[in-house]
């Protein structure tokens, strides 16, 4: 459907538009300063209200970061029922968004609210970046190595959550992870001058991968074993857990990715399971991995390496 739309003229200061995929898009105003914008909201996928505004607060403001960027301002975009469910939880809701916003010195300018049967809440988020240090999709290089920040498996969590199958200890790491802010990570980016990254969310490990592949025109090698999980999550998968997005992100990948015979179903099932407020996964120079490793497990005790970028080829990621 998309594909039938009009293009616009390309404007010279749009430096990262939607063709690549990434996490928000990036507008130069100046020669060393550019905007960074981006939209995300959502269902709820824990029971806490209050747990919920702040994991889509940090969920928005993800995208930011992912692009090396600083965030600025924020609008809150809401749907919630005007009959039938007690008022105090969207109250509730965006408390948690306002302290996380608050935390990082994020101004609320408004936002905007609709009369809807399914309650959603999330940000459009504003930012700043230089624009020599924009990360995006685009910027992955052969030699490379894939680092990622927090372990993965929100998706069959939140799921096992909604289902009452997840204990509590399970629930509690889970939204632990989520609650961890992608900010560490984007400082990093800046202080070590990494130029490719994106934050795993929606289309799963392997969906976020197979558009860096696309962007940067690489192939992917992922080592299944070392990719980072949340406590309980293979257990959920084993139990079908699974969220829509599971069927999804396998269709949206596709023949893009060639999985190792004898990965078990349930790791699988997690490579492609939706995160939200996922880790944030970038693309390293070899001899920046582990000083950036030693400086990132200061705030993401998980962070590791999980594959390595290598000539183009197809498929475009490979796991063994």
């Amino acid at each position: 459907m998309l594909s039938e739309l009009p293009r616009q003229p390309r404007n010279p200061d749009l430096l990262v538009g939607f063709d690549t995929a990434d996490d928000a898009g990036v507008f130069r105003l100046q020669d060393d300063l550019a905007l960074v914008q981006t939209l995300d909201f959502f269902t709820p996928i824990v029971d806490d209200p209050f747990d919920f505004g702040r994991i889509a607060a940090l969920n928005s403001l993800s995208d930011v970061w992912a692009m090396a960027g600083t965030p600025l301002t924020a609008l809150s975009v809401t749907c919630f029922p005007k009959k039938g469910v007690d008022w105090a939880i969207l109250s509730e809701v965006m408390r948690g968004g306002l302290e996380v916003l608050s935390q990082h010195k994020v101004t609320l300018l408004g936002g905007h609210s609709v009369d809807n049967d399914q309650i959603m809440f999330g940000y459009a988020v504003t930012g700043i970046v230089h624009p020599d240090q924009v990360a995006t999709n685009a910027a992955a290089r052969p030699g490379e190595l894939l680092v990622l920040t927090k372990p993965i498996g929100t998706g069959v969590i939140s799921t096992g959550i909604k289902f009452q199958t997840a204990g509590a200890s399970v629930a509690g790491a889970a939204v632990g992870a989520m609650l961890l802010p992608g900010e560490a990570a984007a400082q990093a980016m800046r202080d070590f001058h990494l130029r490719c990254a994106t934050d795993v969310t929606g289309f799963g490990l392997l969906g976020h991968l197979w558009e860096i592949a696309q962007a940067s025109r690489v192939r992917l090698e992922i080592d299944s074993a070392k990719v980072p999980l949340l406590e309980g999550a293979l257990e959920l998968a084993g139990r079908r857990m699974l969220t829509g997005g599971d069927k999804t992100n396998r269709e949206f990948v596709g023949s893009g990715v060639a999985l190792r015979e004898g990965i078990g179903s349930e790791l699988i099932s997690l490579l492609f399971d939706p995160q939200t407020a996922g880790g944030i996964l970038m693309s390293v120079p070899q001899q920046k991995v582990e000083p950036l490793l030693a400086r990132l497990r200061r705030t993401y005790p998980s962070a590791g390496v999980v594959g390595r970028v290598a000539g183009w080829g197809n498929p475009a990621i490979l796991v063994h």
